[in-house]
This record gives C-alpha cells, structure tokens and sequence, in this order.
C-alpha cells in the first residue's frame, strides 16, 4: 500500500507546474503558501488533496496563540460543537522528510500522531499547522539546542529566526516542515488570536478553502 502510495504521489509530482502555490481562504483574509521542493512527497500529496477540493469548508479546530493554528480535519466539516476533532484523515500517512525546515513564523508542517504510536513520526496525510510562534532571540534558540542535543544551527538557520521574529523552534527536525507562508502572516495572527475552549477549537468555527495557484 505504501509504495503504491509514494508512486501515485510521485507521479502527481512531476504532472504538475514546477513552482504551484497554496491559496488559504478564510474569513480573517488570505494566506499565500510557497511549498518546499526538498519534500517533494508532502508537496505532491497536499497539491493532490487540494485539486481534489478536500480541503473547502474544514476548520482550524486547534488554535494555541504563540503555537500554531492546526486545521485538515475531514471531519471537522459541518462538526457540532463540543465534538472532538483531531483525529480524522485520508486513511494514509505521508513518510516523514525532516529536510532542514525551520519552524519559522508562517511554516507549514504535518501534524502527526505521538513518538509512542508513531516511532517513524510519519506525518497525517491530511492534517497541517502553521507556526504562530513566540518571539525569537538568541537565548530561545539556545534553549531549543539544549532540548535537542542532537540538533545544530548554522547561522545562517540562526539569522532566519532572528528575521522570522517569531517560531517554535524546539519542533524542528520532530515534524516535516514542507511550506512557508510568504504574504498574509497578519492572518495568522488574527486566528491565533481568537477564543477558545479546552480543547483549543475556536468558539466561533474558522472554515478554509485552499486552492492551487500558479
């Protein structure tokens, strides 16, 4: 099923315009994504779930101001209050491509579920977050290295952060980040700003609608 899976993706892949981008449509205003060639099987699956409109009218069901907004539920669409979304999906997962993405304001990455169920931190086929992020400076990022012994910086990933102003970036390298938000970051400041319950879903829904521009 896998390897059927990664050709389909793949021969969507290279059918498509060589430098496609997301539209994210929502009420707050319109967030243009520019997708990352170096994940080229998150990028063929996300092209391929938005032509095929799977996208239109699901929620942001998970917002955490400083965090991220998460949406890419199926079956937030039309969900009642109180329901408890995060947990639907395609049927499949993506492999995950942990490529050098930075958890920069405005990334967009894979939700997942935990190391505990998923060792291989294979993404959800369907559901995405993008990073709202706390400020950044030099101690934040230091204190992301100490989390992550593992994890390096070079300075120019350093001067991204800096730049950026703001990320979560004791994630990187832990989810595939496949995407970056290059006009309407304002947006994402609007959802993460909204109410919430305790289960982080925003009282008043938040729809999308995401489309492929070239």
């Amino acid at each position: 099923m896998r390897i059927i899976l990664l050709l389909l993706l793949a021969g969507i892949l290279f059918s498509c315009s060589s430098e496609p981008r997301l539209k994210i449509e929502t009420e707050f205003g319109d967030m243009i994504v520019e997708l990352r060639d170096d994940t080229p099987l998150h990028k063929a699956n996300i092209l391929k779930l938005t032509e095929e409109r799977f996208y239109d009218d699901l929620l942001f069901h998970r917002v955490m101001g400083g965090f991220m907004i998460q949406g890419g539920d199926p079956d937030s669409k039309d969900a009642p209050v109180g329901r408890n979304l995060g947990g639907g999906g395609p049927g499949y997962t993506v492999p995950a491509e942990f490529t050098g993405g930075l958890h920069v304001k405005g990334a967009l990455a894979a939700a997942r579920q935990m190391d505990a169920v998923n060792p291989e931190r294979a993404s959800s086929g369907s559901q995405f977050y993008i990073v709202h992020g706390t400020p950044i400076n030099e101690q934040t990022i230091e204190g992301a290295l100490s989390r992550n012994r593992q994890k390096t910086y070079t300075e120019a990933e350093k001067q991204a952060y800096l730049d950026s102003g703001a990320g979560t970036p004791f994630l990187d390298d832990q989810y595939t980040v496949f995407g970056q938000v290059v006009e309407g970051l304002d947006v994402i400041d609007k959802i993460a700003a909204q109410q919430v319950d305790k289960m982080n879903r925003p009282n008043e829904d938040i729809k999308m609608k995401v489309t492929v521009i070239r």
